[in-house]
């Protein structure tokens, strides 16, 4: 694997950040993924550990070693067929997984583990660059047809594969725009939704239909879920109308606290602010956007939507 003594010749190689000055200017990306020669660094400390602990720690099961490997031999094309063979979107994972690879990595016993994560951003920016990410039609049709219920990333994969076996596919969404939580839930500068509209753009090509705006079902009543719908259709529609339903809705609906002041002005779920952000900076224009210009903010939990949103311009916080 690699090299043998990599890890020891080689400290772990960090990826770099756009200026201060300059990200302040704007809401898009500025972390840097690591050069050619970087990474081929960086994967030369993959160890041959002999159990690879990092495949099981990764939730979609890269084969990790290899495309390390890979990377080191400088066969970019074979690292980016090796990675696209468990992960139909590693730009998205690339960004914003929190890499329980690398939590996994044995050389994370007693060092820095290997930068699984930055190396698969590398590989398949790489393979955008080269243009050797394209559309991937079927030879041949089944002549089935398919209903994905949620444009999230589950569906838009779920909805690829199938596309790629030769059904027709047809993918509805209630919001306006495809993506789900990595459109309305993860802020620009932590994933830039060019990166959405590049794969949408490749899988209509391989075949896939998009329905944006519309609602299967019926929201609960009083949900604070956005919900972009300007047409529903029932679920016995579907499936009069398809041959297979695939349900991939997200986990939107957000856990209360009952504490003491809750129900004061100015407390919001997470989820409720980040989508109107997101979509002022995609350029819409809102109406009473919730807003904390100048306040302290207090952020209670840490996962990505929580814990992301503080990070824009205008972020929402309680009343004192």
């Amino acid at each position: 694997m690699s090299k043998v003594t990599g890890f020891l010749d080689q400290e772990r190689v960090k990826e770099t950040y756009a200026p201060v000055e300059a990200r302040l200017k704007h809401y898009h990306e500025f972390l840097l993924p690591l050069a050619a020669g970087p990474a081929r660094v960086q994967a030369s400390r993959c160890m041959d550990c002999g159990i690879p602990f990092c495949n099981n720690g990764c939730p979609v099961n890269n084969i990790i070693p290899d495309f390390n490997n890979l990377v080191y031999q400088d066969d970019w094309k074979a690292a980016l067929d090796n990675l696209h063979s468990t992960n139909n979107f590693p730009e998205f994972t690339g960004r914003i997984c929190p890499a329980p690879c690398e939590a996994a990595c044995t050389l994370n016993i007693n060092d820095d583990p290997v930068g699984i994560k930055s190396l698969e951003l590398s590989i398949i920016e790489r393979g955008w660059q080269e243009g050797w990410v394209t559309p991937l039609p079927p030879k041949t049709k089944t002549g089935h047809k398919v209903a994905v219920v949620g444009a999230g990333p589950a569906g838009m994969a779920a909805a690829q594969q199938l596309a790629r076996a030769g059904h027709d596919v047809t993918v509805f969404e209630k919001n306006d725009r495809v993506g789900g939580l990595l459109r309305y839930g993860i802020p620009d500068f932590k994933m830039d939704k060019v990166h959405i509209d590049r794969r949408v753009a490749q899988m209509e090509a391989e075949g896939v239909t998009f329905r944006t705006g519309v609602l299967v079902g019926a929201m609960p009543e009083g949900s604070r879920v956005t919900n972009l719908a300007k047409e529903t259709i029932s679920p016995e529609q579907l499936r009069a109308g398809f041959d297979a339903v695939l349900l991939s809705g997200g986990a939107e609906q957000p856990r209360d606290l009952p504490v003491p002041g809750r129900e004061l002005d100015g407390v919001h779920f997470a989820m409720e602010f980040l989508p109107q952000q997101n979509r002022v900076v995609a350029g819409d224009k809102l109406k009473k956007q919730l807003r904390a210009d100048g306040k302290n903010v207090v952020v209670i939990g840490g996962e990505t939507p929580a814990a992301t949103a503080w990070a824009p311009a205008t972020v929402t916080a309680p009343n004192r």
